[in-house]
């Protein structure tokens, strides 16, 4: 006989928040995990605020190799759904832009209610618990650690993605796929920094610091939020969300100045006989530092109306339509989710259980389902998870 009906590997969101879903079904539940306490990107999340969910979550919000399969979990468990559950605790939470949600106090409060619910239900949690093999018998999954061998009816993979190792990431959870014969979609870097080529990267080191509100856009793909220059290459909102969809090689545009189309004002200002420099007009909408790196100084130094409509062109173009080639990205050190994953065409949509491996299910991170920066991670955790709890 198994010693548990459930054996969940990963002590994050959706792991505890699966085990809570089992266990108010009155299954014996275990959660095994390596890491000396539960839930640490929980608790680093959202500058220590948790950016639990989002008002609004849609299925065009996730990237997926199979676009369709996170709808029936996102509308079967919702953002009200976790919501409610917030509101039973009566955590105090706030909205910031984009209907993003964050805990007043702290990304603990989300934590210590998913440990609350846990033990409510009889749930185990084993830390420290290092997971050393799995193996499958007609009936039962093995799982041998270095504290002791466990058996269960079904196994739960909960164990995220690779990004972010130093909380102690690992592709645990992808070979426990490919052991059983899963496809996994090769693994990337999502909502991450861009580094820059050499002579690009020491062009614009000397903005580092600055942040200004663009839109960022590829060929798939458009963001109006700030973008942040840093000493490696460029960040904020914007570039985190288009490095979901961006590959190697490939070219972004960035409009640093988008609520105003440059060449029509600069010509307008020019035929109401505006004798200023170009340089006074831009630093009004734009930092100094930034126009320096940008635009050449002697340009910058002439009066308006000495500009020609092609000059002015020129100037617009490259505040406007600003294109460059990343050299790539800061990789899974400072990446916040991991793209690609194990592929859900081999997973049930309903109930998170491998088509072909009966008991074996794959929530959170681990599946091939990428959402936005906002909120829209931790609300694919807590809807594949309780998803996967009603059947594990």
């Amino acid at each position: 006989m198994p010693d548990t009906d459930v054996i969940i590997i990963g002590a994050g969101a959706s792991g505890l928040m699966c085990a809570i879903e089992a266990g108010k079904r009155g299954r014996k539940v275990l959660v095994l995990d390596h890491a000396n306490k539960a839930g640490k990107k929980i608790l680093m999340s959202g500058g220590g605020r948790c950016n639990f969910t989002n008002y609004a979550v849609e299925p065009n919000n996730y990237i997926s190799h199979n676009p369709h399969f996170c709808k029936s979990a996102l509308s079967r468990y919702s953002q009200w759904d976790f919501l409610a559950l917030i509101g039973r605790y009566r955590i105090p939470f706030h909205e910031r832009d984009h209907g993003q949600l964050f805990c007043d106090d702290s990304a603990k409060d989300i934590l210590d209610m998913l440990l609350a619910e846990c033990e409510k239900a009889g749930v185990i949690v084993q830390l420290n618990t290092r997971i050393e093999s799995v193996e499958r018998s007609a009936d039962y999954f093995r799982v041998k650690t270095g504290n002791g061998n466990f058996t269960g009816r079904s196994l739960v993979v909960a164990t995220g993605g690779l990004s972010i190792p130093k909380m102690g990431a690992t592709p645990l959870g992808y070979k426990i796929a490919e052991q059983f014969g899963i496809n996994v979609l090769l693994t990337r870097a999502g909502l991450v920094p861009f580094t820059l080529q050499p002579e690009d990267k020491e062009k614009f080191s000397a903005l580092s610091g600055i942040a200004l509100p663009c839109i960022v856009s590829n060929k798939r793909q458009s963001f109006s939020e700030n973008v942040l220059f840093t000493h490696r290459g460029l960040s904020g909102p914007a570039i985190l969300q288009i490095s979901s969809y961006w590959r190697a090689g490939e070219e972004i545009e960035i409009n640093l100045l988008p609520q105003v189309d440059l060449a029509v004002e600069l010509k307008s200002k020019r035929q109401q006989k505006l004798k200023n420099k170009l340089k006074t007009i831009l630093e009004s909408d734009l930092p100094k530092r930034l126009i320096g790196v940008f635009l050449p100084e002697d340009v910058l130094e002439r009066s308006l109306q000495d500009l020609s409509d092609k000059q002015i062109q020129q100037v617009a173009d490259r505040i406007n339509n600003w294109t460059i080639k990343p050299n790539g990205t800061e990789g899974y050190r400072t990446a916040e989710v991991t793209a690609g994953g194990v592929d859900c065409d081999a997973v049930s949509s309903k109930t998170m259980e491998s088509k072909q491996v009966p008991g074996l299910y794959f929530i959170g991170e681990v599946l091939d389902v990428t959402g936005w920066l906002g909120g829209y991670n931790f609300q694919w955790a807590w809807s594949s998870a309780w998803c996967a709890g009603q059947y594990c």
